[in-house]
């Protein structure tokens, strides 16, 4: 997969087959979509083309709003669609010039100029330009002008991925991992860099490697208690483990932290950029009386994540 993030210096494009979205967490309901566009593309002998943007619309669109949270960051992204066998990705810096396009300069002076696609792959209720004011209906009255094949995502299908997006969100803040899982079509992972902490885990028996998240915009579970895989890099066999989305509450603690128990498991990885993936949702964090109840619960957690894990 070819990734362009300059649209001044895109290559010929051979009867591009071209879709636009955010893809994001590139879940099952994406993996329909690209199968489209793979089917559509070898039909008329094209390349596949999809079309994302960075930042994240609704962040220049919305600066006060609500945080943007993101099932994958756009390295993520990158690397779950070049599996996919996408000819093209291009990754189109979102500005509020580029906002501010008008419908028919968006299809003139980004669509037909920089793609002239063979084909457009679009939802029965994409919008673009200026207000949101284009749509399929001026697609469809441009198309013998431009000369490009349109093809409609229908209505159930574009539900179903927003509600597949919107479950999936709501799955992790619930901590329903395995429906999260199954949507997504692969574990849910958060990835970042060991830090230091305090050492409380170590004095507890049950040393853990402190996760400082990549990308503050990345969708962080409900705090809890999870069964987890552990990637130390790319190319590593997993490490299983058990790991703590929380603030310690027995501590008193505050600020939030992900921490990774590997098990069976003493190597030093401070400042290694490692991956966890989440496979099941254990229990909810609860205040213990004492030190030794805690501990005893970290057995108990421990004991049944390798179950979990083992299965």
């Amino acid at each position: 997969m070819r990734i362009h993030r300059d649209l001044t210096h895109l290559p010929a494009l051979r009867r591009a087959v071209i879709t636009i979205g955010t893809f994001d967490g590139v879940h099952s309901g994406h993996r329909y979509i690209i199968q489209q566009l793979q089917e559509t593309a070898a039909a008329c002998d094209g390349e596949t083309v999809i079309i994302t943007f960075d930042p994240h619309p609704r962040e220049v669109l919305q600066p006060g709003g609500p945080p943007v949270k993101l099932l994958t960051t756009l390295d993520e992204k990158i690397e779950l669609l070049s599996k996919e066998g996408i000819d093209h990705l291009v990754i189109v810096p979102f500005t509020r010039a580029f906002s501010e396009l008008s419908a028919q300069a968006y299809l003139e002076e980004f669509l037909i100029e920089k793609f002239n696609p063979h084909t457009i792959i679009i939802g029965y209720d994409h919008r673009f330009g200026h207000n949101r004011e284009g749509g399929l209906e001026l697609l469809e009255a441009e198309q013998n002008r431009y000369g490009f094949q349109l093809v409609e995502i229908p209505q159930q299908v574009v539900h179903d991925l927003a509600v597949s997006s919107t479950k999936i969100r709501k799955s992790l803040q619930e901590g329903n991992i395995q429906l999260a899982n199954e949507l997504l079509g692969y574990p849910y992972f958060v990835e970042g860099t060991v830090i230091h902490g305090d050492k409380m885990g170590r004095q507890l028996g049950f040393p853990t490697a402190n996760i400082e998240v990549s990308d503050v915009r990345k969708l962080i579970p409900v705090e809890g208690i999870y069964a987890i895989r552990v990637y130390l890099d790319r190319q590593s066999n997993p490490l299983n483990g058990v790991m703590s989305i929380g603030t310690r509450p027995t501590f008193n603690g505050a600020d939030l932290r992900v921490e990774a128990h590997i098990f069976d498991f003493s190597q030093e990885i401070y400042d290694k950029v490692i991956r966890v993936e989440l496979i099941s949702y254990i229990r909810a964090n609860q205040k213990f009386d004492n030190i030794d109840a805690l501990v005893a619960q970290m057995h108990k957690d421990s004991q049944e994540a390798r179950t979990v894990l083992a299965s």
